[in-house]
């Protein structure tokens, strides 16, 4: 299954579940929720930190279905982006050096 096909079968749960497609502002938080829970497991040694982080991914790509956003063309995007990033430690942190032109417009 595609990154494309796991957005389209996240958002067709949703509906089947009569869960919300509308409000974007919950789908938010329940993103950041995901991702905390995330973080609380792998901080604790839960040991199910992958189910979590799937819960992160289902409810990302649910996300950029009602949004409109094709995930996968975004991530290919940005991943090309970021390649040609150049960085630099100063005082103990990367800086970017240089972007690339395409980088600039998605600040």
């Amino acid at each position: 299954m595609t990154l494309h096909d796991m957005q389209k079968a996240v958002y067709q749960n949703k509906l089947d579940h009569h869960f919300t497609v509308t409000d974007v502002n919950k789908e938010f938080c329940l993103l950041y929720g995901e991702v905390a829970e995330a973080y609380d497991s792998w901080r604790k040694k839960k040991g199910d930190v992958g189910e979590e982080l799937a819960d992160v991914a289902i409810y990302l790509l649910g996300l950029a279905e009602i949004v409109g956003v094709d995930l996968a063309a975004e991530i290919e995007r940005k991943m090309e982006i970021n390649v040609g990033r150049e960085y630099r430690l100063v005082d103990g942190v990367l800086i970017k050096q240089k972007e690339q032109k395409s980088d600039v417009s998605t600040k």
